[in-house]
């Protein structure tokens, strides 16, 4: 029991606490598996046998299993899905679960720069084992990757990382997962349906699926995504349990949004207002329905600035025909957005008159629609040629845009449009140092709020600024 996962450690953590706690602890040390690390305490030395035991109390909470289940982690089915069981049970038991809930999809993140050589290895490791024990029992899908390998040596990324790439895909292909390379599975793929239960990893497709559709995921990490879509089950915990849905917090918008960049703002404010994963929003006030793309990034702000993975936009979304269907208004929290809101959020991503080096439209990937307009503001024009535009899309939009004469009309202006890659999870620091870029502007609040640790300056603005800054060279 000294094995320690990723959040078998989170729990070991926890339970160091508790000793310290309990017994007085002056020093811990490191403990790292079946480790014999001393600690000092008040009254003496003990040894990680004490912890390990502790460990132990926590790991002997009982989940439920059905025969099939069982024997999936007695081995019967293989060592890929004994894992996946063994995986799913230490997750179960660290979030109280009492049972694992049959899913239906799963889909995966796992670029190559998380993964990294030991990651890639991994995935490997399970794709040499026999068909029955590798393939995957559900469908399951990818987020987007880090290579468009038609575009790579153009973005000066190497071609360390194009092999890398190649090998994780073969990893994955070879497992049965379909290499559909997106965020926006819910637009172009298979939307779920309300009530379905997901082992969904991308926080914006997560986010969605729950929200609009009223679909179950929790986040998952791609160990655990993997796991899910070996066994066909996740813990039911969170999001699982309809007991988790219930708002929590109330927002009341005094404004109404227009460009995506607006909506995306919307939800980062939420988003960091409400600010944990256990919280859930109801959103009061917008007056009209909003498109599918408006609610995809004010969702994907929301969980970027939050980890917000739910919301209810009150009259819109399936589970909140009216407030009173989600909450109790006369208890729950009213919190007021208003316009001034906006305004300060968008003021400080802020840099009118510095000089532009990429616009980026990413994260989420475009879709039809959005690669249409970005296609029509573009049409005729040329960027400036100390500035580079590109626009992120999905496989399956890219085909379509494609034949519609989108993707060339985009890239006559002298833009690039990139198929089944997402810019922040395709080497981007490494991207920017190679082509001399650091200004960054975009309409994606949810970018704004990640590429910053990348070594990019980002600016926030509509989808019309950012074309038109991208011709003049400079944020207007």
């Amino acid at each position: 029991m000294g094995r320690l996962t990723t959040v078998a450690g989170e729990k070991t953590y926890f339970v160091m606490l508790l000793a310290r706690f309990w017994f007085g602890v002056e020093g811990v040390a490191n403990i790292t598996g079946n480790s014999t690390e001393k600690f000092t305490l008040h009254g003496g030395i003990v040894y990680s046998f004490v912890f390990d035991f502790l460990v132990n109390i926590m790991n002997s909470i009982s989940i439920k299993l059905n025969s099939e289940e069982q024997a999936m982690l007695d081995g019967d089915f293989g060592s890929a899905r004994q894992w996946a069981m063994q995986h799913l049970l230490e997750v179960g038991r660290f979030f109280d679960a009492t049972d694992l809930v049959p899913v239906t999809q799963a889909h995966i993140m796992a670029d190559t720069e998380s993964l990294g050589e030991a990651g890639v290895r991994f995935l490997e490791n399970f794709a040499r084992l026999s068909e029955g024990e590798r393939v995957v029992r559900i469908p399951m899908i990818t987020d987007p990757r880090g290579i468009d390998f038609k575009h790579y040596q153009a973005l000066k990324q190497t071609e360390e990382m194009a092999s890398l790439e190649q090998r994780a895909i073969d990893a994955f292909s070879a497992l049965g997962i379909l290499m559909t390379d997106t965020c926006i599975n819910y637009q172009t793929i298979t939307p779920p349906t309300r009530g379905e239960h997901l082992a969904f990893g991308d926080t914006g497709v997560v986010i969605y699926c729950n929200s609009v559709l009223g679909a179950r995921s929790n986040f998952e990490g791609g160990p655990s995504s993997l796991a899910a879509g070996l066994t066909g089950r996740a813990p039911r915990y969170g999001l699982h349990l309809e007991s988790n849905r219930r708002a929590t917090k109330r927002f009341n918008v005094a404004f109404q949004p227009s460009s995506l960049a607006d909506w995306g703002a919307l939800g980062a404010i939420i988003g960091k207002q409400a600010g944990s994963y256990w919280e859930v929003p109801a959103i009061e006030g917008i007056t009209a329905t909003p498109s599918s793309d408006q609610l995809k990034h004010m969702g994907a702000a929301m969980a970027s600035y939050g980890s917000i993975p739910l919301f209810h936009l009150v009259g819109v979304t399936p589970e909140a025909p009216d407030i009173n269907a989600v909450c109790d208004p006369s208890v729950t929290l009213s919190v007021d957005v208003q316009q001034k809101d906006i305004d300060e959020f968008f003021g400080q991503y802020g840099a009118r008159g510095e000089k532009v080096d990429v616009v980026v439209f990413s994260a989420p990937q475009l879709s039809l629609f959005e690669m249409n307009d970005v296609a029509k503001l573009l049409d005729g024009k040329k960027l400036h040629s100390d500035t580079a535009l590109l626009a992120v899309t999905s496989p399956t939009v890219y085909a379509d845009a494609k034949r519609f004469g989108i993707v060339d009309k985009i890239e006559r202006s002298g833009a690039m449009v990139l198929s089944g890659m997402c810019f922040y999870q395709s080497y981007a620091r490494e991207m920017g140092l190679a082509n001399g870029w650091r200004r960054l502007l975009t309409n994606s609040a949810k970018l704004t709020n990640i590429i910053g640790g990348y070594g990019y300056q980002p600016t926030l603005a509509s989808m019309q600024e950012c074309v038109n800054s991208a011709i003049a060279g400079e944020i207007l």
